[in-house]
């Protein structure tokens, strides 16, 4: 009976034992992430091999992994900047990334898990500053928005090109400027559509009036073209050629020779 008792209490213990030793050995590695091993008695962070994919893991209980998520994820930020005339700009700005997998032993090793305030964060903020600096607020504001936009994301990306992240877009969602700023621009802005407007409207009203005189110019030159081609030679023998068709009707008539113009003159008509 005590040799039965001690068996039970070993088998409990190796029992106990056992599901440690599989709970620290089993790692699950969830949709859109990815697992960097440490090991502890092997060289530290494992960069030699592919980081872990998705799905479950057997690890030695001695070792530790490091679970990051790979998928695109987006920082959004809220930056006060100075243009090129010193007045400060509230900028929103966010920006897509993610690690690069290949890299991703390289990426714990020397940039560790809170790579994204250590390195994104302030790198898209230095950008942003330099890139600002370069324009006036009325750039910012309306004109130069897509080319500043693409400017911070180069920008951006050349600082992290050998940071072992990847770079997807930079979004400039938002430009506040000071009040009266604003307001003196959008009244600018304003005032030159207007005169867009009104130089249109010009321009169409030309463009008539020119069509006008051109049609008016055509009317007349052909009028005189025709004027010129009918001489009074013409217009006697179109009267003599129309004199011997009534001459040769059935009604009776007296045709009298050297009329008006020296065209015959017709009289009578039953």
């Amino acid at each position: 009976m005590h040799s039965l008792s001690k068996f039970t209490l070993f088998s409990i213990i190796l029992s106990f034992l056992l599901v440690i030793f599989i709970g620290q050995s089993t790692v699950i590695i969830n949709a859109g992430q990815s697992g960097v091993v440490y090991k502890t008695f092997g060289g530290g962070v494992d960069i030699k091999n592919p980081p872990l994919s998705e799905g479950l893991h057997i690890i030695a209980p001695w070792n530790k992994v490091s679970i990051y998520e790979v998928r695109q994820q987006e920082l959004f930020d809220k930056m006060k900047v100075l243009s090129s005339n010193g007045l400060d700009i509230t900028l929103d700005a966010s920006a897509w990334y993610q690690p690069k997998l290949s890299y991703l032993g390289l990426l714990h090793k020397t940039k560790g898990p809170n790579y994204l305030n250590s390195i994104i964060k302030p790198s898209v903020r230095s950008a942003t500053r330099s890139v600002i600096g370069r324009y006036n607020p009325e750039e910012i504001y309306s004109t130069k928005r897509d080319a500043i936009q693409q400017e911070i994301f180069d920008e951006t990306k050349k600082i992290l090109s050998d940071q072992y992240i990847q770079l997807n877009e930079i979004l400039v969602r938002d430009v506040t400027l000071p009040s009266t700023i604003k307001t003196a621009i959008e009244r600018k802005l304003k005032q030159e559509q207007e005169s867009l407007e009104y130089e249109f409207r010009l321009t169409k009203a030309q463009k008539e009036a020119d069509r006008q005189r051109i049609q008016a110019q055509g009317k007349a030159d052909a009028n005189d073209i025709l004027s010129a081609s009918i001489s009074d030679n013409i217009l006697k023998d179109k009267g003599i050629e129309a004199t011997l068709e009534l001459s040769r009707s059935n009604n009776s008539k007296v045709v009298i020779i050297g009329g008006k113009d020296g065209l015959p003159i017709i009289l009578g008509n039953n």
